[in-house]
């Protein structure tokens, strides 16, 4: 049986859709965490949308949580194989402890479970933030870019980071592993979490935009890669998934034109994203209200960071879909 971890997320929700109408007849069934019953209403939803709903009930759901070990050791029953995609995003610093706690401790309890249980193999959905950080010869980011310590990392990225050292971990105790880095993630639905906030902030009169690059990635193709790997005979590597790198003004034209709604007009400068920044500060303190927009988000948001696919293109020889291209797809879904 496979048991997939944030299952109630748009990365693990679409791994679900892609589990079941990918499997054969007779073959393994597939377990989902979830915390609480309304979180599973959000994968219902992504079925729905995708006009799926009678595989939804093929999915065996049980409560649990990966910071909660006695509810693990019931979800751990009879699974072959992980797929470990739960995870805390957030980029505001009064969350820090909490960001770790899920996302490094978790991943341990995760870990710590699959030795125990004999488990065939552990695929892990980290992140680009967790990759290194470019030498000064450097121009591209790749599986080998060496992480520095010294230099500053949003809590996210650092929680990630650790997260993989408990999967290293995992590996060096007999646990076969995949790490898989996928950039900015695309994808339907979760309108109120990750690139689901893009479509919704362009939809709503996003009048500012800034000019940094970073890679992106469709959820499509992150769940056909993850399942495609953990199918292989391929164990212990990590990968980047990145179909283009793109800067932040191009991605939001295109969602502005796929929508044909108005496209952001202003640039947004790095000196006024970093006034933003403490300005939001400022805000959180007076009136208690969280962080929208932090210190590291200000920074992502003209930073060019560039990152290879090579690695994975060689590894399966497959070809990445268009950013641009997904996007119009997307807003037919939404249509």
């Amino acid at each position: 049986m496979i048991l997939v971890t944030g299952g109630t997320g748009l990365v693990g929700a679409h791994l679900l859709l892609h589990l079941i109408e990918s499997r054969n007849i007779g073959s393994e069934k597939i377990r989902a965490i979830y915390r609480t019953p309304e979180s599973i209403n959000k994968t219902r939803s992504l079925f729905q949308l995708y006009k799926k709903n009678n595989l939804f009930d093929a999915i065996e759901w049980i409560q649990a949580d990966i910071i909660d070990i006695p509810s693990l050791e019931l979800a751990f029953i009879g699974i072959t194989q992980v797929y470990h995609c739960a995870a805390i995003i957030s980029f505001d610093p009064k969350d820090e402890e909490k960001i770790r706690k899920v996302n490094i401790e978790g991943t341990a309890n995760i870990v710590n479970f699959c030795l125990s249980n004999s488990i065939q193999k552990l695929c892990y959905l980290s992140s680009i933030a967790a990759l290194g950080d470019l030498a000064a010869h450097e121009t591209i980011i790749t599986e080998e870019t060496e992480w520095n310590p010294e230099k500053p990392h949003s809590d996210y990225a650092i929680s990630k980071y650790g997260a993989e050292m408990e999967i290293w971990r995992g590996q060096q105790e007999g646990l076969k592993i995949l790490i898989i880095n996928p950039g900015v993630i695309i994808g339907p639905g979760f309108q109120e979490q990750g690139s689901g906030l893009l479509f919704k902030k362009v939809v709503e009169g996003l009048t500012f935009y800034t000019l940094g690059t970073t890679g992106f990635v469709a959820v499509s193709d992150v769940v056909r890669i993850c399942n495609a790997l953990m199918n292989s005979d391929i164990k212990n590597e990590r990968f980047a998934l990145v179909a283009n790198n793109i800067t932040f003004r191009d991605i939001l034209n295109s969602i502005a034109d796929a929508l044909q709604v108005q496209k952001p007009t202003k640039h947004a400068k790095p000196y006024l994203m970093e006034l933003v920044w403490r300005i939001d500060w400022i805000l959180s303190i007076v009136f208690g209200q969280k962080r929208e927009f932090t210190k590291a988000t200000a920074k992502a948001s003209y930073s060019k960071s560039l990152y290879s696919n090579q690695k994975i293109k060689d590894t399966l020889h497959i070809e990445f879909t268009d950013i641009k291209e997904y996007i119009k797809v997307i807003s037919k879904l939404k249509a």
